[in-house]
């Protein structure tokens, strides 16, 4: 029986390029090179398309491939065989995998690359003890997760954030906002399930002072396709939640206000009881404190 040709493995990360050549069922790859990846090369991914064309010539070292995989980070469209978006390629919309078939001169499958990780551990690691749910999660440069029910994938929803939320690297500036023009071509490109706006709140806020602005936020809900997501939520007064909520926000991050009342109570407790050293007395007041305000503002934001 003559040999089957080699099957050639291309896997881009957020930082770095594994390719491997693997000859038949079983076989082991070995040590697999890992080369640099081009940040931000062009939108259509040509540059990454010569990259890929000069690694798959070294690792075959003269041997042409029967078949090639190769998978890429960000988000993919399998159906249409596109890089949609890749932040650290730079990728919009990109044929890829079409124009690295068609420079290796072979058939070549395309995949996500946390999604394939995802199946390979469903298929032969995890999965094999026949839990009815798998969720696999892969901490790389960035983090990304993959779920099944079953052998059925599932989904994740993936968010953006667009515009300039004041508090982290520095405060920006005061009139910075989302341009609703803007955040619907973003959603168009990516395909986000769910977009943060800066619409006038800051993160870190320990005082909520932030005035939102409710006219940009309509604008906003009736151009974005997606949920609108509000950062920086701290600093938002219980009426302009409810008001921001009224005018098409959809999800209300809230961080820096709850660690202030779980802070609040561990130091009431400790300045009550200055000799105590028992943990689990200060910190057990903490949680129930924090989760009677979770509960609060929930009613608040609801309006129940």
């Amino acid at each position: 029986m003559p040999e089957r040709a080699p099957l050639l493995l291309l896997d881009v990360g957020g930082t770095d390029i594994k390719a491997a050549v693997a000859r038949g069922a079983g076989h082991e790859l070995g040590p697999v090179p890992r080369r640099g990846v081009l940040a931000h090369a062009d939108t259509s991914g040509e540059a990454l398309v010569g990259q890929l064309a000069g690694i798959a010539e070294d690792v075959l070292d003269g041997e042409r491939p029967g078949v090639a995989a190769l998978l890429l980070p960000g988000i993919v469209d399998t159906a249409r065989r596109r890089a949609v978006f890749s932040a650290n390629l730079g990728l919009r919309d990109a044929a890829v995998p079409d124009a690295l078939s068609a420079r290796l001169g072979v058939p070549l499958a395309f995949g996500h690359d946390v999604g394939a990780a995802a199946e390979a551990e469903l298929a032969e690691g995890a999965g094999l003890d026949g839990a009815a749910c798998t969720l696999a999660v892969v901490i790389g440069t960035g983090i990304a997760a993959t779920a099944f029910v079953g052998d059925t994938r599932v989904d994740v929803p993936g968010a953006g954030e667009l515009g300039e939320v004041g508090g982290k690297d520095g405060a920006h500036a005061p009139g910075v906002r989302t341009d609703p023009d803007d955040a619907a071509r973003f959603v168009a490109d990516t395909g986000v399930d769910a977009l943060a706006v800066a619409v006038g709140s800051s993160h870190a806020m320990t005082q909520r002072t932030a005035a939102l602005d409710l006219e940009l936020i309509e604008r906003l809900h009736a151009t974005v396709p997606v949920p609108l997501v509000l950062h920086g939520s701290s600093g938002v007064s219980d009426e302009l939640l409810q008001r921001g909520v009224a005018a098409g926000m959809r999800k209300i991050n809230v961080s820096t206000h709850l660690n202030k009342v779980f802070t609040r109570a561990v130091r009431e407790v400790l300045a009550a009881n200055p000799d105590l050293v028992d943990s689990r007395k200060y910190l057990g007041p903490a949680r129930e404190a924090m989760r009677a305000e979770v509960a609060r503002l929930a009613a608040v934001i609801t309006g129940a």
